[in-house]
């Protein structure tokens, strides 16, 4: 069963933007925290942003910081991840994840729900 689906992902030249989606059709996703992930060739996974229910607490990587933009859509029970100024070292699959903790831990053993990942390739 596939909980949660990635979309948005694509090739885009440095310094330009992509908008990620996570969309689920089985869960509630005002009712859980959400993750993005990233995973690079030959790198561990690590966390990128997360959004809680209330939207409060809302986290960034430090690498992210001030060029990405996570927020959530209720009504279309989706959760975006905005990402402008891409650099090459932002290449990798970008997962969302599904918590039910009320709060970001970033931690991916936390996580309740994955999605199956979307590929971004940044490069001129």
């Amino acid at each position: 069963q596939v909980w949660l689906v990635e979309s948005g992902g694509g090739l885009v030249q440095p310094g330009g933007s992509l908008r990620l989606s996570c969309a689920s059709s089985d869960l509630n996703l005002d009712t859980y925290s959400v993750s993005w992930f990233r995973q690079a060739p030959g790198k561990e996974r690590e966390g990128v942003s997360c959004i809680p229910p209330d939207v409060r607490g809302t986290t960034y990587a430090d690498s992210v910081k001030g060029r990405f933009a996570i927020s959530r859509d209720n009504a279309e029970n989706t959760v975006y991840l905005q990402m402008n100024s891409l650099k090459p070292e932002d290449t990798a699959v970008y997962f969302c994840a599904a918590d039910r903790a009320h709060y970001c831990s970033n931690d991916a053993s936390h996580m309740d729900y994955w999605g199956k990942g979307t590929l971004v390739t940044v490069s001129s």
